[in-house]
């Protein structure tokens, strides 16, 4: 009878010891799928300010070169002789009116994109931090 008692507590301790294995690698694989879709959007967060900097960047660029042209024209006009340019507004004030708004717009755009990409740390998501501390706690406890 002591050796069906004994057996008995082997056994389950056997079946614990394994169930707690079990526990611990659904654990892992559950922590991994969540630190992957917590980078995936991470990723998808760098993609979209990106995306939203090279688009500023490109508009600031064609901003600034129409008012380069506006000044060119400016320095046209500025040197013509009067009443040679029969227009209501004189061709730099049309180049000017679309290059400021152009180059405001512009560098708008480029200021947020660059606000978002330095406010993303993909290291200080909890799914990482999560993930770094079963990593330290599995390699300590050997």
């Amino acid at each position: 009878m002591a050796t069906e008692i004994q057996n008995l507590s082997e056994q389950s301790t056997a079946s614990l010891l394994g169930g707690i294995l079990d526990d611990i690698q659904d654990l892992i694989k559950q922590q991994v799928q969540l630190t992957r879709k917590e980078v995936t959007a991470e990723v998808h967060t760098v993609a979209h300010a990106a995306i939203l900097f090279a688009v500023g960047a490109a508009t600031l660029f064609f901003g600034a070169l129409i008012i380069a042209l506006t000044v060119v024209y400016f320095l046209h006009w500025a040197t013509s002789p009067s009443g040679s340019d029969p227009a209501h507004i004189p061709l730099w004030g049309c180049f000017a009116l679309v290059g400021v708004p152009l180059t405001v717009l512009g560098a708008c755009l480029t200021w947020l994109g660059r606000k978002r990409l330095m406010s993303i740390n993909p290291l200080q998501n909890p799914a990482t931090q999560a993930l770094k501390e079963n990593v330290e706690w599995a390699t300590n406890a050997k």
